[in-house]
């Protein structure tokens, strides 16, 4: 099931699963997922992309593998806000991914995640094709970093 929101969605998490963040790119899909208490957010791998089905079960087997229970999609909206061809993208792969696992899917603003991951790849000093090969999990796990935290404040409130 899709949720447009993290809000929306925690009510549907189950409890001590991890939860899975992703980067989608055109080319990639950088994949973090958190552990069973959903505090912390490690990079796992990035999926060289081909086609939706051989993406999709690559995808699904990572994450059976991990035993995740939800997938938090980093929505790449625009600076303002809006949402471009690329937010499109990420809700058609959301709209198709529902239709083969029974996850809760929802959506969170990825507005800067790469920056980060980069900014943060670039501080512990490490190559650039270095970089390249892990700057799409990294991003991913910036992604599901935030909505934990997010999750971790509504639980406090």
């Amino acid at each position: 099931m899709i949720f447009e929101t993290l809000d929306e969605a925690a009510q549907s998490l189950q409890p001590m699963t991890p939860i899975a963040g992703l980067d989608l790119g055109t080319v990639t899909i950088g994949v973090a997922v958190s552990d069973r208490l959903l505090t912390v957010a490690t990079p796992v791998e990035t999926i060289k992309r081909k086609k939706f089905g051989i993406d999709a079960a690559a995808l699904l087997a990572l994450l059976d593998q991990r035993e995740v229970g939800a997938i938090v999609l980093g929505l790449p909206r625009n600076m303002d806000g809006s949402e471009g061809p690329r937010a499109q993208s990420t809700r058609a792969f959301a709209r198709n991914l529902e239709k083969l696992t029974p996850m809760t899917i929802t959506f969170w603003d990825e507005r800067l995640s790469t920056v980060a991951a980069e900014r943060a790849l670039l501080e512990a000093d490490t190559s650039r094709k270095r970089r390249a090969e892990l700057i799409d999990h990294v991003a991913a796990s910036y992604i599901l970093q935030g909505a934990l935290d997010r999750l971790a404040h509504m639980r406090t409130q």
